[in-house]
């Protein structure tokens, strides 16, 4: 009955959807056209297909005519489970069947997009045309869904629209993209070959250029070896000459010797000789006899004064010989002469050593005489909270004296957990303001951890903008804002207490000096500050940014922040960040470990070692204006001359910051100081201890290296 219903409803077999012709291709013109002309061409088709399609203008209502029937779970067509369904909706007539109309509509929507896909000029935009057609039929079928159709239909329209407008727009900028991506690709190519042919030049000239090093070296060699060559026959044929002239000069001698002889013979055989007169014969023989006692003579001075000269060859071997003796003889001496010296301070130092020796000897003694045995700190282990792992950890690096304030501390943080108020200490002027109360006062039992916490909280609050307020006062309406003026009073007994006990953490017992006024807050201030900006020349230096820095680096950033420091103290830092003396200066430190603290405020030994050498550099600063000064701690001090001792020993000091040390150590506002050479300086007088012990509390530093002494 239901499939009768169906077909009654549904629109006839022969009026189906005629398709498009396979030949005719849908006119793109309808895209651009206006919307009322579009609107009139599909009102036209809708009523010629509604005609087609319906019986008597109704509409079927399938599937909702079937009320009280089960609808069908959704099946895939080609399923065994989708044709049994089919065959049984056949068999049996009270299935559901869909409506004719529904159809129809789908073959003409699958025949259309058929043909455009056959079409050579469909685009993504015309196979919208067949949707756009059956969304009008249902919109126009639809009467009491027509507004809300139709509104999402010129939403959809109007975003197409939208899109195609900017595609549009966009056009020219792609191939503009296109046309400057080829060129900038042509250009690269370009710069590629070109770079390509001067690496070519530059490896040709490279090779030509090692070819002729090559050749100049290989000439090279071969000079020195000829220079070393012509040195050899130089020296042979120079000993050659020698030994020729002096025969030379033998020869000449025999051949002057056998050419007298010869004449003497010639003489003797000559017949003539014989009938010379005997007078003329005797007064030859008196000549000749003259001439040989000359020549005797010359010949005996000859051999009186050149009978030890030696020939010029030995004489200069023997010159050079005595040349390089006198050299290593005045080598030695000089080496003698040092050795002389380092013997004298050698000596010094060890009868200095020997003294020392003995002073230490007889105070050894003493201490043995006067001392008490030296604490077993193991005994220490089963006492302490926490048992021997614990005390193992306290203990580890310290000596006797931080061992007791490590015991003291412990003992101290016991009896105040054991507290349950603390008395209050009234209201004297002796009594700082901030515990100026009178009663008890309930002890909150914080932990170290919350102490510190809250500590580094006021810190905070306390750099975060000017305050004109003391310390003292600023602490508790800090405490009277955290907590409320209720509990303020307790929590600045419970903090006191512990600041006051726990004097190893560094944020308590810096705290505890800046309240109390053993420290001004420029002491703290100015370490942070110094800190954070060696943190920033560190990461400057980390050009990778990858938080290594080599130990080179470290080395060179340390000189350049403190360039008042010694080599000493630039290695005792470096070693507190990590370095040893066996490592290289290739090895790399994480810097920013150096600056890491724990959950209790104690920072890494690099830090410690920072604040340490601040003290002691305060204090030796401190040490030579005493010295300067020329003073006992109990005389008295005039203004003018501890302005002239800090001159003397800081020159670099600037007249500001001479007048805040003065005013400091005198007690007097900046705003009251007399002018350099006023009357009223030499009245001014004060204790030479008292001023020292004030100057200790700012923060006092070296500002630029001390001149050196002049040589006596």
């Amino acid at each position: 009955m239901a499939c009768q219903q169906s077909r009654y409803h549904s629109f006839s077999s022969a009026s189906r959807l005629q398709p498009r012709p396979s030949g005719v291709t849908i006119d793109e013109s309808f895209l651009t056209e206006d919307k009322s002309t579009q609107n009139r061409k599909l009102l036209q088709k809708r009523r010629t297909l509604t005609g087609q399609f319906s019986m008597g203008g109704h509409l079927s209502p399938w599937p909702t005519y079937t009320s009280g029937q089960t609808i069908l779970q959704n099946r895939k067509p080609c399923s065994d489970d989708y044709q049994k369904r089919v065959g049984n909706c056949q068999q049996h007539p009270f299935r559901t069947a869909k409506p004719r109309y529904l159809e129809e509509l789908e073959n003409y929507l699958r025949k259309e997009l058929l043909l455009l896909d056959l079409g050579t000029d469909s685009t993504q935009e015309l196979r919208l045309q067949p949707y756009r057609e059956i969304f009008e039929f249902f919109i126009e079928d639809f009467k009491t869904y027509k507004p809300l159709l139709s509104s999402i239909k010129n939403a959809y329209e109007g975003m197409l629209a939208h899109q195609r407008e900017k595609i549009r727009a966009l056009e020219p900028l792609k191939a503009k993209l296109v046309t400057v991506n080829e060129d900038c690709n042509e250009r690269i190519l370009a710069m590629k070959a070109e770079e390509k042919h001067e690496i070519s030049l530059l490896k040709k000239e490279k090779m030509n250029l090692l070819k002729i090093i090559d050749k100049k070296n290989e000439e090279k060699i071969s000079l020195q070896s000829e220079v070393t060559k012509l040195r050899k026959n130089l020296a042979e044929e120079y000993l050659h000459y020698l030994s020729e002239r002096d025969a030379r000069k033998i020869l000449i001698a025999d051949l002057n010797e056998l050419r007298y002889q010869r004449e003497d013979i010639s003489l003797a055989q000559s017949p003539g000789i014989w009938g010379e007169d005997p007078v003329k014969l005797t007064l030859a023989l008196k000549m000749t006899r003259q001439d040989l006692t000359r020549t005797q003579m010359e010949l005996n001075t000859m051999k009186a004064n050149f009978g030890d000269v030696v020939p010029r060859r030995d004489f200069e071997m023997q010159e050079k010989t005595n040349k390089d003796l006198q050299e290593q003889l005045d080598t030695l001496r000089a080496s003698y002469e040092e050795v002389r010296k380092e013997h004298e301070i050698l000596m010094q130092l060890h009868m200095s050593t020997l003294k020392e020796r003995d002073q230490f000897f007889s105070e050894l003694q003493e201490i043995q005489r006067t001392s008490t045995p030296r604490p077993d700190w193991t005994k220490c282990k089963d006492v302490v909270a926490g048992g021997p792992e614990r005390w193992q950890m306290l203990a580890e690096g310290k000596n006797s004296d931080q061992l007791v304030d490590v015991l003291l501390e412990e003992i101290g943080s016991g009896l105040l957990r054991e507290k349950d108020f603390f008395p209050g200490l009234g209201y004297g002027e002796a009594i700082p303001a901030f515990l100026r109360f009178d009663g008890l006062v309930e002890n909150k039992k914080p932990s170290k951890k919350d102490v510190v916490n809250l500590l580094k909280d006021a810190w905070k609050e306390r750099l975060a903008e000017e305050q004109k307020e003391t310390f003292p006062d600023f602490f508790f309406n800090f405490l009277e804002h955290r907590f409320g003026p209720s509990d303020a009073m307790a929590w600045a007994y419970t903090i006191f207490e512990n600041i006051k006990i726990f004097h190893s953490n560094e944020v308590m017992s810096q705290f505890y000096a800046v309240l109390m006024g053993k420290w001004s807050e420029n002491v703290y201030v100015t370490q942070k500050e110094t800190v954070a900006q060696l943190l920033k020349e560190m990461t400057n230096a980390d050009s990778q940014n990858e938080g290594l820095l080599t130990m080179e680096q470290f080395n060179t950033v340390l000189k350049s922040t403190f360039p008042l420091k010694t080599e000493e103290q630039i290695q005792e830092l470096m070693e507190a960040g990590g370095w040893h003396p066996s490592s290289s200066n290739a090895d790399l430190l994480n810097y920013r470990s150096l600056f890491m603290e724990d959950e209790e405020g104690q920072s890494e030994p690099f830090v410690q070692k920072l604040w340490e050498q601040y003290m002691d550099e305060k204090d030796e600063y401190l040490q030579q204006l005493k010295q300067e000064l020329g003073m006992e701690l109990h005389e008295e001090v005039t203004l003018p001359k501890l302005r002239g001792a800090l001159m003397t020993i800081d020159p670099s000091l600037d007249k500001q910051t001479v007048n805040t040390y003065v005013s400091q150590a005198f007690q007097l506002p900046e705003s009251e100081m007399p002018e350099e050479g006023d009357e009223k300086e030499e009245g001014m007088v004060e204790i030479l201890q008292t001023a020292l012990e004030r100057l200790q509390v700012i923060d006092i530093r070296r500002v630029g290296p001390r001149e050196p002494e002049p040589a006596s």
